[in-house]
């Protein structure tokens, strides 16, 4: 039997709870399979970050099990030092 969804007919919307995720591998060459609607980590670090306008920023001490709503294109290796990330949609 598949489980009650009340929620079924809105919108995943920026606000709203996550609906998927993925883990990430931070890549300097390589764009996330998605745009994410939050970051968060596992092991906390840095994490460098690409955005879409080519902006690239690091984050510096980010803390493990916090949602970061950040939605870079690219995490990039260079400048990451956290691990275990996860990209919420």
């Amino acid at each position: 039997m598949p489980i009650a969804d009340a929620y079924r007919s809105f919108a995943p919307n920026l606000t709203g709870p996550a609906v998927g995720g993925f883990d990430i591998v931070p890549d300097d060459g390589t764009d996330l399979p998605a745009l994410p609607r939050a970051l968060m980590v596992t092991v906390g670090g840095d994490v460098a970050v690409q955005f879409r306008d080519g902006a690239t920023l690091t984050l510096p001490g980010l803390t493990p099990g916090v949602i970061y709503p950040l939605r870079p294109v690219r995490v990039l290796a260079t400048g990451t030092t956290a691990t275990g990330l996860k990209g919420l949609v």
